[in-house]
């Protein structure tokens, strides 16, 4: 019947699909806006959420901790430290809070680059993200970091001779190469900052706790979805990551704890012991 979200899902799966892009294979974008109840994705995107569901209902968890961390950590950086130009590998699709918003809220004269090559972010998201002369969008792979570091038309728009806001949040956890890859990428692209750049990073964790069990089970549901990433690194692994830098307190930690916006009345569900997130200095 109209108005069931069958009729809806039905709705979005038939609309125009844009150049480019394949509605029967799973896009990382497009999965996290079904995450997140976007509108920007179709069934074979939601097929993942529902896989993931099975091994952890409350899943989405992942998504929303990873936004709420992203805004959080750009307020931050925006209002503390200063700098003024920032650096987002893999933006995804348009949201109600981009970091662009976030950070010329507090500084209207703020620089903000997005990179993704994902062919529905390049249908959907340059028009919405690039809203004012400050804010640039860029096609390229966020896993090949000479590749971006030495762009010339990223360095049109970031100064690499003044601190950068580094960001890669929610982005490391999709490599599908040999599991310690992401750190050495870390390491290369760290090379090329500035001294008094910050780096913020989120990744889906294995708490090697009691909820490491749920961890592994929505691993195992992504690395066999249509998506075919989402590998949950242990607190040790991701530390990696940040090696070299000088940690923000409280260092690395769950997202839901990262400077939270008040207090914590409710216990934290499983999922949320399973995504984490922190941000260090280089000196």
């Amino acid at each position: 019947m109209p108005g069931t979200a069958a009729a809806r899902s039905d709705a979005r799966s038939d609309r125009k699909v844009p150049v480019g892009v394949d509605p029967t294979r799973a896009s990382i974008a497009r999965v996290y806006d079904a995450f997140l109840n976007g509108k920007d994705n179709y069934e074979i995107d939601r097929e993942v959420l529902r896989g993931v569901q099975k091994a952890a209902p409350e899943a989405q968890e992942l998504a929303f901790e990873n936004r709420g961390f992203l805004i959080r950590a750009c307020r931050f950086l925006a209002t503390q430290t200063g700098i003024t130009q920032f650096l987002d590998c893999g933006s995804g699709l348009p949201t109600a809070e981009n970091i662009h918003q976030v950070v010329q809220r507090v500084n209207p004269d703020a620089t903000v680059v997005y990179i993704d090559n994902d062919p529905v972010v390049l249908a959907h998201g340059r028009a919405l993200l690039e809203e004012n002369e400050q804010t640039h969008f860029i096609s390229a792979d966020i896993f090949q970091p000479q590749e971006i570091m030495e762009s010339e038309e990223i360095r049109r728009h970031i100064d690499f001779s003044q601190p950068i806001a580094f960001l890669q949040l929610g982005t490391l956890h999709h490599y599908d190469g040999p599991r310690e890859r992401p750190a050495e990428m870390m390491r290369e692209y760290l090379e090329y900052l500035p001294s008094g750049s910050y780096v913020a990073i989120s990744h889906f964790l294995d708490p090697e706790n009691e909820h490491s069990e749920v961890a592994r089970r929505m691993e195992h549901m992504f690395l066999h979805s249509p998506m075919g990433s989402g590998t949950f690194r242990t607190r040790a692994e991701l530390e990696e990551l940040f090696d070299g830098l000088e940690m923000v307190p409280p260092g690395l930690e769950l997202c839901a704890k990262w400077w939270p916006d008040g207090p914590q009345l409710k216990p934290l569900n499983q999922v949320q012991y399973c995504i984490a997130g922190g941000i260090g200095r280089k000196p």
